[in-house]
């Protein structure tokens, strides 16, 4: 692995002077990608000076830097994780064989699609959130949602990187194409649909981040498998970096049931909004919203297409090596939950056929871990309420559960009862105004935060909680 020199016009870790032919064609990329951040990137930031985490190393000790930053010139150099000696391709038809270092020609569309599909992503939330730092409830929250920001912006410059090294024109066309399309645009929208709702609010901007980047976590990590090295070790170190994206969700919807807990205790009622803050029934509902899109983007539970880029050695499981089987799944079935007669019946099928629905349960369980984090946080102040996650047939758009109305208990009922009762389980168009409401000017004061969240336990990198993470021009 080459050092990364942050004067050169586009800072890397892969000896890209030494590709002029790919040089050429990323420096021609580049300006289109400022021309987006530029039009879709976070809104007022240009004079902005923001203590950003930059990353330095692919190395795992010291690989970041923090300091105070201006959007505009965060730099974004690391493309490739190191390699690993010997690697080997670990499940499919091509179990044992040597990793590939380019692309075997006869997967070059499915690869291409993979990392066209992952790449899109990227661009797509940063434009989701776009106006938030308008309405930022603290200087701590503000340079979280910069970090976040940027931080898709690399993973976006390394798709790029792969799609323009290693498939020509078609890639080169794919990469122009991630900077045309645009989150929630009726002609030309993003590829996954939850990609294209709107981020409207800072409740819904955590649950994008503790669930929506943790459906990340784990399409990244199935990637990072994959017999394909350049794309393994890419998203190797895109992992590095989505942890934090996941901590900010997290810890942001843990403050904001913190706040309410505490008007709850101090007024002894649980009419919280005539206080200014959020109730807990308010997040239950975002939090119904946001699993059951997010589950979405996991595919059909049973699918041919996970099945054969699986087999090529494309895309592997979660902790693919760490499972103890044979890795290759030709004659071994999996549970997988049907709708059936009115109810619920779990079936057998090929275990290739069901690797969407078995990374679906890897993140609903991790999904609900953390809420069980959020519930201890209630039961602190000894309040009787839970949160729960809903059922995975509850408000899917995409498999075969799409096609049937459950309410979050998981009990199937008619489409008309499903509409009637709607604003009982998701965000109704009152609960959205009303957060709205919360969402007036910035606290850009620091140390201050808005009355609807809990300050956090402690501050980035072991700064104060009221550092100047933001300086504005």
């Amino acid at each position: 692995m080459s050092s990364i020199n942050y004067a050169e016009k586009i800072p890397n870790n892969v000896n890209l002077s030494e590709d002029r032919k790919l040089q050429r064609a990323l420096e021609s990329w580049q300006p289109h990608y400022i021309d987006w951040w530029k039009e879709m990137g976070p809104e007022g930031t240009s004079t902005s000076e923001v203590y950003l985490r930059t990353a330095i190393s692919a190395e795992p000790d010291g690989w970041a830097q923090f300091g105070h930053v201006k959007m505009e010139d965060y730099r974004w150099g690391i493309f490739l994780a190191p390699p690993e000696k010997d690697r080997k391709v670990n499940f499919g038809a091509h179990k044992g064989e040597d990793a590939w270092q380019e692309v075997p020609g006869e997967y070059r569309a499915m690869l291409r699609r993979l990392i066209t599909v992952q790449g899109d992503t990227e661009p797509a939330s940063v434009e989701q959130q776009r106006l938030l730092g308008k309405c930022c409830p603290s200087l701590y929250d503000l340079r979280n949602l910069f970090q976040v920001n940027v931080e898709e912006g690399r993973h976006l410059w390394a798709m790029v990187y792969l799609l323009h090294a290693h498939f020509g024109k078609d890639g080169r066309e794919e990469a122009e194409e991630m900077l045309q399309r645009r989150s929630g645009d009726e002609d030309k929208p993003r590829i996954l649909g939850a990609f294209n709702e709107k981020t409207a609010d800072w409740l819904a901007f955590f649950m994008f981040t503790f669930i929506t980047d943790r459906d990340g976590k784990y399409q990244l990590c199935a990637l990072a498998e994959s017999g394909f090295d350049p794309l393994s070790r890419s998203c190797r170190f895109m992992l590095t970096e989505e942890a934090h994206h996941m901590f900010v969700g997290e810890s942001g919807v843990g403050r904001i049931i913190e706040r309410a807990c505490q008007v709850m205790k101090e007024n002894r009622t649980d009419d919280v909004r005539k206080f200014g803050v959020i109730d807990l029934p308010t997040i239950q509902r975002y939090l119904n919203f946001h699993y059951s899109v997010t589950s979405d983007l996991y595919g059909a539970e049973v699918s041919t297409n996970a099945a054969t880029s699986y087999n090529m050695g494309l895309k592997g499981r979660f902790e693919e090596t760490k499972i103890g089987d044979d890795h290759q799944l030709e004659n071994t079935t999996y549970s997988v939950l049907h709708p059936v007669n009115g109810g619920f019946q779990a079936i057998e099928v090929p275990a290739l056929n069901a690797l969407n629905e078995r990374l679906r349960l890897d993140w609903a369980e991790d999904v609900a871990k953390g809420v069980e984090r959020w519930n201890k946080i209630i039961a602190k102040y000894g309040i009787d309420f839970r949160l729960t996650l809903p059922h995975l047939a509850f408000n899917r758009a995409i498999g075969h559960f799409s096609d049937i109305a459950v309410d979050p208990s998981g009990k199937v009922i008619s489409t008309e009862e499903f509409a009637r009762r709607r604003d009982e389980w998701l965000p109704s168009q009152s609960d959205l105004a009303y957060v709205q409401s919360l969402m007036g000017g910035a606290v850009t004061q620091p140390g201050k935060f808005a009355n609807w969240i809990a300050p956090p336990a402690r501050g980035i990198n072991n700064q104060a909680v009221d550092f100047d993470y933001v300086r504005f021009a």
